[in-house]
Formats: C-alpha cells, sequence, structure tokens
C-alpha cells in the first residue's frame, strides 16, 4: 500500500505508516515478519505505541437477522517509545506468531472469498488513529490441505466458505468466530445429504474437524443435522491414508442414526484420526445459533464449482471478481468508518 496520511485524530501533517508483510502468505499457527514505514509528518512526534491488529469480515446472526462486521482477533504491540522527527523516514521490522485458529483464505493460490487484514495503529501523544489496513493470505496447515484434497478426491465440491461469530460447544476454540467451509455432496450421498459444513479448530498438537450434514428431510425421522467431531494430529501427514480417513468420516457423519438427537457425549480417542461422536446438544454455540444449526452461505462468495474436487480444478473454477469485490468492499469500508 502507499503511505496514508492519518487524517483521524492526529489530524493533516501527522506522520503517515505503511506496513509491508514479507511473505505473500502465512500458515495458521506460523510466523508473521514485515516492516513498518513510518514517514515523519510537519512536526516532531513522539511515537508510543505501534500496534498490529489481526482483523477479519465476520457474519453474525440474531433475532434481526444476519450482519457482518469487522472483528479484531490478536493484537501485537511491535514497537514505540521514540521520537519520529519531521519528515523522517523509519523502519520497524516485526515478527508476530499467527493465531493456530487463524482462517484459511486460499488453498493453492486460489482464494476461498474469507476477507483478513493486518491493521496498524499509531498511538501519538495520546491520540490514536488507524492508519494502514493490508490484506492477509493464509494457506492451510498440511492437514487441512490433506483433508481438503481427499473431500475433492471423492467428489465432493467447494460451494462456499465464511466466518460465523459465535463458539462450537465442546471444542476447544479459542477464537470468537470460527470458519465455515461449506461443501457439495459428492454423489455417493447426494440423496442423503443437501450440504456438509467443515470446521477446522488448529492447536499446536494437532486438529479438531467439525463435520456437519445438513440432511435432507425423511432421511432422519425429523430431518435436521447430524454432527460429528475428529482429532488429528500434525505429525505422520504424509503418511495417513487420507481417502480412507475421509471417506470414514463421512460414512460415521450420514450414517450415525442412533446418535442423533441424543444428549451430547464424547466417546475415547482412538488414535489419529478417530472419530469422537457427539449429538446435536454438544455444538451449541454460546450466543448464536440456539437450534444447534450453523447458518448458510453468508460473507464468503458462493460459487456452483460441481462436484468434482476442491483442489486447484474446482476452487480455480470461482468468480475471481466477486472475491476482488469483497476484499475491496472490506477495506474501503473500514477505511470510511476509521477516516
Amino acid at each position: 500500500m502507499v503511505f496514508k496520511r492519518l487524517l483521524g485524530a492526529l489530524g493533516v501533517g501527522g506522520p503517515t505508516v505503511d506496513t509491508v508483510l514479507d511473505a505473500a502468505s502465512v500458515r495458521p499457527g506460523g510466523t508473521l515478519t514485515g516492516e513498518v514505514h513510518l514517514m515523519g509528518g510537519k512536526a516532531d512526534f513522539e511515537i508510543e505505541h505501534i500496534t498490529l491488529e489481526l482483523v477479519a469480515r465476520v457474519e453474525a446472526e440474531h433475532e434481526g437477522g444476519e450482519s457482518e462486521g469487522v472483528v479484531a482477533f490478536d493484537r501485537f504491540t511491535v514497537g514505540g517509545g521514540f521520537r519520529l522527527a519531521e519528515g523522517e523516514r523509519r523502519s520497524v521490522p516485526f515478527s508476530v506468531m499467527a493465531p493456530w485458529e487463524t482462517p484459511v483464505t486460499e488453498l493453492r493460490g486460489q482464494s476461498l472469498g474469507v476477507v483478513l487484514g493486518v491493521r496498524t495503529e499509531l498511538s501519538v501523544a495520546g491520540a490514536k488513529d488507524k492508519g494502514d489496513l493490508d490484506q492477509l493470505n493464509v494457506s492451510p496447515l498440511p492437514v487441512q490441505e490433506s483433508v481438503l484434497e481427499a473431500l475433492g478426491g471423492l467428489g465432493f465440491g467447494f460451494k462456499s466458505a465464511d466466518l460465523e461469530y459465535g463458539r462450537i460447544g465442546g471444542t476447544g476454540q479459542r477464537l470468537p468466530f470460527y470458519q465455515e467451509i461449506e461443501l457439495v455432496p459428492s454423489p455417493r450421498y447426494a440423496q442423503q445429504v443437501n450440504e456438509i459444513e467443515l470446521t477446522f479448530l488448529a492447536n499446536p498438537g494437532g486438529m479438531e474437524i467439525v463435520l456437519e450434514a445438513d440432511k435432507r428431510g425423511g432421511f432422519l425421522p425429523s430431518g435436521g443435522d447430524a454432527l460429528t467431531r475428529f482429532t488429528v494430529s500434525h505429525d505422520g501427514v504424509e503418511q495417513q491414508d487420507w481417502p480412507s480417513t475421509v471417506d470414514g468420516w463421512m460414512r460415521q457423519l450420514v450414517e450415525h442414526r442412533a446418535s442423533y438427537g441424543s444428549p451430547a457425549g464424547y466417546g475415547s480417542p482412538m488414535g489419529h484420526g478417530s472419530p469422537i461422536p457427539f449429538g446435536p446438544g454438544g455444538h451449541g454455540h454460546e450466543g448464536q445459533h440456539h437450534d444447534g444449526r450453523r447458518s448458510g452461505p453468508g460473507m464468503g462468495t458462493a460459487v456452483a464449482a460441481g462436484a468434482a474436487g476442491l483442489a486447484v480444478g474446482v476452487v480455480g473454477g470461482m468468480v475471481a471478481g466477486e472475491v476482488v469485490d469483497e476484499v475491496g468492499d472490506f477495506f474501503e469500508g473500514d477505511e470510511e468508518d476509521e477516516g
């Protein structure tokens, strides 16, 4: 981004800021590095703090319907405590760790429609101004990529991805929102399931994978959703038979009739990738989705990508212009709010 004048609390003539990220993308739990470039204004300024915020466009459900807003999900102080002279140029390097649950924005270089940003805030003489907002691209962890590619190979198709405000009960979720990837069922399950929703909850030791099937009416006595949770490790990804593992998850998800509607209960893990089923009561969202179901397409660009796979062929079929529009709206809207 070009230098921006801080026209808010600091006024015209204040310092300008431009944050430049070193890498094109980062992985969840990875290190985000770069530099904050400052240029002095028309006078000397005491720079008290330089703070980076990781922000996301998130969808929320409430009694009045649905709405979207910007949520900051991590915050780092990366510099400060110095005088920036009039017209002086200074660069402040930084290195921070992205949260493990940071949403994935791309797969094999193709955007999923989820928009994240890095926002830079300057604190000068007691005044704060958010002067720069840069797009943050997040690529999947090996486990996430393996699961998505296995789903593609099994005939599941990408429909949309969005971020939902709320918490998934019974999991180790830490962020105030979660990513929801909506899938078109493979032909094998097309008569039983309308769509499948996938959520990754990563942590340093591994990954919780939450699957929800929106069942067609009549498949269960009362229709509705079926939910299942699995755990996998970050270790041994290359040795895992992911197509067989993921196919087993899907069979359990759509065939697990007996436990549907029963109180939430967790079994004992049987090793990496072993299922830990639970009923709808175990998938409650604190303050959101009180019926235990997850909402449909929201912020993410809904794209009819077919059911041929989730890797390059399918994700590459998304309408790039729509994704670009969402990115532009996110940054332009934020600047207007802050200006």
